[in-house]
């Protein structure tokens, strides 16, 4: 289980064997969402914020934290996407430490 952000307390990682569409999973306190990143044509056209099956949502400020982290990092994040299920490489965590605007 790779991990890829830590913002704010919030942890935002891939599972090792994920699937299509590129997404991620966001944890904060034992609740998780995930982000999924639509693709066309070679462009982001879209994220898409969705329950996990059998866990409680991010709610309020941690889901908006979550959202607001995946929109500023999609095309890093489809970058590593590429890199750890394509390319079997690792991926380094980055730990954000001042609040995305």
């Amino acid at each position: 289980m790779p991990k890829l952000f830590e913002y704010l307390g919030l942890i935002v990682y891939f599972y090792s064997e994920e699937h299509d569409p590129i997404h991620v999973h966001g944890e904060y306190q034992g609740r998780e969402s995930k982000a999924e990143i639509i693709i066309r044509e070679g462009e982001i056209v879209e994220i898409r914020l969705v329950r996990v099956t059998g866990k409680q949502p991010l709610e309020g400020a941690k889901l908006n934290d979550f959202a607001t982290l995946v929109e500023h990092y999609a095309e890093e994040i489809v970058e590593m996407w590429i890199d750890y299920f394509v390319r079997h490489r690792k991926v380094t965590a980055r730990k954000i430490m001042r609040r995305i605007k």
